[in-house]
């Protein structure tokens, strides 16, 4: 493919989305056909669908599959009912029910034991789909992180080391805008004892500095659902909330990766600020700056010295963290406000 003025390889994931042109897009495309009425509800967890969308449930089947056929789900023609891909996935009682390749994008979730992958303490793989199964996977996620030992004494009562609301947000993220064309790819949930990583196959079609204020999804169809089912937020919001929940919970600033096939969410277990590194400093104020502009204030001295839980003899200290975010093109200085170096207010690179 053509790279400005020469050529380079095309990714796997440029290949498989040239290839997939023209064809019918992945979640129209059959996951069973030829059901009968009976089969389609006993694949499907209704109940919870409509549970899901406030809705009474129907008193008639044949209401129930009126329903989810003006959504685009289930399909009717001679031969019997057609389950799209989108219904498996999102409804599906068991995925393993449908094919193997619907069962391996079931959410997997490994708990090691330590900070590396030589002991496992637990490997489950999930079943459910993705908007009948979210609340129970959230749930034996947030069940499965170590305590915030930190946070427990400030506070005196069990807190887990990672806010559920953020796990919440990265895991609806990662089902959402994982590519459903990679072959063999789940979306991965890892516990360590000092962090979690949240990965999904596929790369971001925006840079990873720009998830905090911008939104793009490859399955917009599926977003979209998926918000009505109340399992994602409004466009938008999502990273935001991760990042802010973070900095409540006194942990370090969340990093986002994107490898050569797959894209990763990592939130960490507490650090003090003297043991953070240089990159974690610059990374928490870059987005703490993010934040502040994303509800109309601006970052300054002071605010970043709250979120790292400093006090004023850190001023100095705090300017360090500042000039090196200012130095690495994250954050520039706010000249409409003052140009006093002592009332200083910041702004990320992009406003």
């Amino acid at each position: 493919m053509r790279a400005g003025e020469g050529l380079v390889p095309m990714t796997s994931d440029y290949l498989r989305r040239t290839f997939a042109e023209g064809q019918p897009d992945w979640f129209v495309q059959p996951a069973k056909a030829d059901a009968s009425a009976d089969e389609v509800i006993a694949l499907l967890d209704t109940q919870t669908y409509f549970e899901l969308l406030t809705m009474l449930y129907p008193s008639t089947r044949d209401a129930v599959l009126a329903r989810l056929q003006s959504e685009g789900l289930i399909a009717f023609s001679s031969a019997g009912w057609t389950v799209s891909n989108m219904a498996a996935i999102l409804l599906a009682k068991r995925l393993d029910a449908f094919s193997p390749a619907l069962a391996r994008m079931a959410a997997r979730v490994v708990v090691y034991d330590g900070t590396n992958k030589l002991i496992t303490k637990d490997d489950k793989p999930g079943l459910r789909g993705y908007a009948v199964g979210f609340g129970s996977l959230v749930d034996f996620v947030h069940s499965a992180a170590p305590q915030n030992r930190f946070v427990e004494q400030a506070v005196r009562e069990e807190v887990k080391m990672f806010p559920k609301q953020a796990l919440r947000e990265l895991i609806a993220n990662a089902l959402v805008h994982q590519d459903f064309l990679a072959s063999g790819a789940s979306v991965m949930i890892e516990l360590y004892a000092d962090r979690v990583e949240i990965s999904n196959p596929g790369l971001p079609p925006i840079k990873v500095e720009r998830f905090i204020d911008e939104y793009r999804s490859h399955n917009e169809r599926l977003a979209d659902l998926m918000r009505r089912l109340g399992i994602c937020e409004e466009k938008g919001s999502g990273i935001d909330k991760v990042i802010r929940a973070a900095e409540v919970f006194q942990l370090p600033a969340p990093d986002f990766r994107a490898g050569e096939l797959r894209t990763t969410a990592l939130l960490f277990a507490h650090q003090e600020f003297a043991n953070m590194s240089k990159g974690d400093r610059v990374r928490a104020c870059y987005q703490h700056c993010c934040l502040m502009y994303m509800t109309n204030q601006r970052m300054s001295n002071q605010s970043l010295r709250l979120r790292f839980g400093l006090g004023e003899d850190k001023t100095l200290l705090t300017s360090q963290v500042i000039g090196a975010a200012k130095e690495a093109g994250l954050t520039k200085a706010d000249e409409s406000e003052t140009t006093s170096t002592w009332y200083a207010r910041y702004l990320s690179f992009w406003a």
